[in-house]
């Protein structure tokens, strides 16, 4: 694949502000989203770009809906996530003795976490422990957003690998 050129650098910086606009509503008004979904789309038209140059804005915002299904679809296969309880605001230790099962799994769930490399378990308890954007983590992490995702993306990968040997 060749580089598509000057003129696909135009596109983008030219075209960019309104086609994230339309990237973000199709998230339903996450931006973040509408960032990733945006970058993706504009990675399938610089793939495509001598099909895509007679009209690029059409073929991206083609791309966007498709992609926009696809991230909505693989959204609702993921499981449903449980809601905080109050029992678990009032601290971990008081939910931990009223239910042994839930002790039991925190548990298995630290272990998992203290054998993950140290910048993935700190993206995965910043940005799943403790909600934080992952311009909030890149932040407290000195680090690029693209190194949370990273890092939070191999993390839970390790996590899941790590739990399910847990399970077995």
């Amino acid at each position: 694949m060749t580089a598509p050129g000057r003129d696909f650098d135009d596109f983008v910086v030219g075209r960019s502000p309104a086609l994230l606009r339309t990237a973000v509503l199709l998230c339903g008004g996450d931006l973040q989203a509408g960032e990733d979904l945006l970058q993706q789309a504009l990675l399938k038209v610089a793939g495509r770009w001598r099909a895509a140059r007679d009209n690029p804005t059409a073929y991206t915002r083609a791309a966007l809906v498709n992609l926009a299904h696809d991230r909505r679809r693989r959204l609702r296969r993921r499981p449903a996530e449980a809601p905080w309880t109050a029992a678990a605001d009032a601290g971990l230790p008081a939910a931990a003795e009223a239910d042994t099962d839930a002790a039991i799994a925190r548990d298995v769930v630290v272990a998992a976490l203290r054998e993950l490399p140290t910048r993935q378990r700190v993206a995965v308890v910043l940005r799943y422990w403790e909600d934080l954007s992952v311009d909030e983590a890149a932040h407290l992490m000195g680090c690029s957003t693209g190194t949370v995702k990273s890092n939070a993306s191999r993390g839970l990968d390790r996590l899941r690998l790590l739990l399910s040997r847990s399970e077995a």
